[in-house]
């Protein structure tokens, strides 16, 4: 017997749990709606201690939107994720493909500074910047 087998035995029912659960919470999401106050999910701890918005504050609303088929509305909700977590995928499976790592230093570094570049930005007093041309 090889001394990997018992990882193999779980791995398929690992696979099916978590894809079940991928697939109810994005149900959850897409069937509630998360702009509602009356939408049930647990507060984010970073906000619930600094008052400031997350990283990734908005996330359930830009999935509801992206599940409804909204990207304008998604955009809005959390430009950050939804641009960034695509290019951040795209761009670690190409150095998979390429036989590279896909998670080094500079790339912890990258998105660390990015995460807390948006973190501080986006906390500004009136964050989003919307000319009045757009709002008149």
């Amino acid at each position: 017997m090889a001394p990997d087998a018992p990882t193999r035995t779980w791995t398929r029912p690992l696979a099916v749990v978590g894809a079940g659960a991928a697939v109810g919470s994005l149900a959850y999401i897409g069937l509630g709606n998360p702009h509602s106050p009356d939408f049930v999910f647990p507060p984010c701890p970073f906000k619930a201690l600094t008052g400031w918005n997350c990283p990734a504050c908005g996330g359930l609303r830009m999935t509801h939107d992206l599940l409804h088929g909204d990207l304008a509305a998604a955009f809005v909700d959390n430009a950050f994720v939804l641009i960034g977590l695509p290019l951040l995928l795209a761009w670690m499976m190409l150095r998979r493909y390429r036989g590279q790592s896909a998670a080094n230093t500079p790339v912890f570094v990258v998105v660390i500074v990015a995460a807390v570049a948006w973190t501080i930005v986006r906390n500004l007093p009136g964050f989003p910047l919307v000319p009045t041309v757009l709002t008149g």
